[in-house]
């Protein structure tokens, strides 16, 4: 039988591409509509919030759905369902001639994406409860070492050789994925017999040891990742009305976009080892206090460097924040309905992933730049406020 740590590096790999390949087209997405015939600044931020948000529509439906399956047929088949489906449809977007393909595209991503959520399901289910933390952690640091990357090289090659070149790229890198999860990623999965039926949505529910934790959960992960992805569609546009003068606005993007990774890759492995000694529910608080002041002070940047200097800050509370919460959720949850609670808690990921490039779009189209950080903050801080009502409960505490 394989060692755990051996299956948990195959999934690092996995996630790492995964990462790279998503993050590397983020810099040129504004630019590529504006290639495509979208024009005006207004309109810029409105359709890439739709591009952004479009896979995630679909994912925040489609999601309880593959998380039932997974749990009946194991996470693996998920990996490679993720992996394949994404290679492909990456490679069309390369092809477009008009915004509305490219947001069709995007939408039908939504049906097969989920790899790295599921690769953290299954690593939860197979690691050492006593590791789970650190592996999570550790994990993490694959998704952000390609988003590290992925950035840089994407603006690079959009600038020398194209915007199409890169879908295209990014699609053999996913397919790589797909042929690493295959062969190398290994699990012990015992299928459920025919007469054992799925639980009942409810049923589920009723099997967690803390429900009302657990959906506070949910709740958190939505707003972490909408206080994320509402900074995704107006970041390029942000950094060139800092630097009008600027000639490399794709690369310099990419690497506004990829300095929270560095911070975040040494933060997170520290940070699950730290949340499995004194709890991840402390980290989880913390991080979301911090997070909530850097927004603020990230809305207040005159120039470049400041808004590169915040958002490696704001890096090291990224690498906390997620891994907290699905530590939090793999201690709560018995591991028969994993694949459902982890499904669930992947839909509001995904809505998080609707609402907050829609939001960035909305309000800089009304407001301006400044304000998408100062309403994300806002939220954040309510989101505080909702988790350590349910933490301080007594039944809670030992989360």
């Amino acid at each position: 039988m394989r060692s755990w740590k051996l299956n948990l590096a195959a999934m690092w790999l996995g996630c790492f591409l995964v990462g790279l390949s998503m993050s590397q087209i983020l810099p040129f997405l504004p630019l590529y509509l504006r290639q495509l015939g979208v024009h005006g600044e207004a309109s810029l931020s409105l359709w890439s919030g739709a591009v952004f948000s479009g896979s995630f529509i679909v994912s925040a439906i489609i999601s309880p759905f593959w998380g039932k399956l997974a749990d009946r047929q194991g996470r693996k088949l998920m990996l490679l369902r993720a992996s394949l489906g994404m290679a492909i449809l990456m490679t069309a977007q390369g092809f477009v001639a008009a915004p509305w393909q490219l947001v069709m595209l995007r939408m039908l991503m939504g049906l097969t994406s989920g790899y790295i959520p599921n690769a953290f399901a299954l690593a939860a289910a197979e690691m050492p409860k006593e590791r789970t933390g650190w592996a999570l952690g550790t994990l993490t640091t694959g998704q952000i070492s390609g988003v590290i990357l992925g950035p840089m090289i994407g603006g690079a090659m959009a600038d020398q050789m194209g915007f199409r070149t890169v879908f295209m790229v990014t699609g053999a890198l996913l397919f790589c994925c797909f042929l690493s999860s295959c062969y190398w990623v290994h699990e012990s999965f015992e299928k459920p017999t025919k007469d054992q039926r799925p639980l009942s949505r409810k049923e589920v529910f009723a099997s967690l040891s803390s429900p009302g934790l657990v959906f506070g959960l949910f709740i958190a992960t939505m707003m972490i990742q909408l206080a994320n992805a509402s900074i995704n569609p107006i970041l390029t546009l942000f950094v060139a009305q800092l630097s009008p003068q600027t000639t490399n606005l794709a690369f310099i993007s990419g690497v506004i976009a990829a300095v929270p990774g560095v911070s975040a890759l040494l933060s997170a492995p520290m940070l699950g080892k730290l949340g499995d000694r004194i709890g991840s529910a402390r980290i989880l608080l913390v991080a979301l206090a911090i997070t909530a002041l850097l927004l603020m002070l990230v809305s207040l940047v005159q120039n470049t460097f400041e808004l590169g200097i915040l958002r490696f800050l704001m890096g090291f509370t990224d690498g906390a924040l997620m891994p907290a919460v699905q530590s939090l959720l793999a201690q709560q949850t018995n591991k028969k309905v994993l694949g459902r609670v982890f499904g669930y808690n992947q839909s509001f990921l995904y809505l998080g992933n609707v609402a907050g490039p829609l939001l960035g779009a909305g309000v800089s189209a009304f407001a301006g730049f400044r304000w998408v950080f100062v309403v994300s903050a806002v939220l954040v801080v309510f989101n505080l406020i909702q988790m350590k009502h349910y933490i301080r409960q007594p039944r809670y505490a030992h989360a």
